[in-house]
């Protein structure tokens, strides 16, 4: 392991960067989007039911901070819709990160190969026979190896990660939807 991040050179400095911003927006995400910090089950349960009346909604939650701003501002349908868009956008906060990650770190690894192949076939690296010098072959090889290999270790989790967040953000999306749409049936009764 050692040995491949010696062989990424001064690109290992970009890629760690790119791996710690990775693991931070994941690990935050995967908190966040816990579904007692979105739409906890006694809130479901009463969007589902229709019992909404009787809960008071909270601020430690999405779907309690749209009941909490129902309840306080009594407001129009298309207001409260807006407010729940606003939840949902927050839901994805930091996601643009991990698509920079997943667009950089490739992006860097192949940068890192096209550094190295140039040191390969650079005519610096001829020994005085012409022919080539063993180390400075390897250290190109390594170079273009590793930075690729690397840069695409770090960019499959996180696009792995992407993927599962949209999908969740898309479908408590359509619960908070429903519940939204509850409240708004809700205060027509009124």
């Amino acid at each position: 392991m050692q040995e491949i991040l010696k062989g990424t050179g001064v690109f290992i400095y970009p890629l760690a960067l790119f791996s710690f911003l990775a693991v931070y927006v994941i690990i935050e995400r995967l908190l966040a989007l816990r579904p007692s910090r979105v739409l906890p089950k006694e809130l479901s349960d009463a969007f589902i039911s229709g019992e909404i009346v009787n809960s008071q909604g909270d601020l430690n939650s999405a779907a309690g901070r749209i009941v909490y701003f129902f309840r306080k501002t009594n407001p129009d349908p298309e207001s409260l819709k807006a407010y729940a868009r606003l939840e949902v956008a927050r839901l994805e906060r930091g996601l643009f990160i991990l698509e920079i990650v997943i667009s950089g770190a490739p992006l860097l690894g192949l940068l890192g190969t096209i550094t190295g192949l140039a040191q390969v076939f650079s005519s610096q690296i001829m020994d005085k026979g012409g022919l080539p010098d063993k180390a400075a072959f390897i250290q190109g090889i390594s170079l273009a190896l590793t930075t690729t290999m690397v840069g695409l270790c770090i960019a499959i989790p996180a696009l792995v990660a992407n993927s599962w967040f949209n999908r969740r953000i898309e479908l408590l999306a359509t619960k908070l939807e429903m519940g939204v749409e509850r409240l708004i049936d809700l205060s027509k009764r009124r």
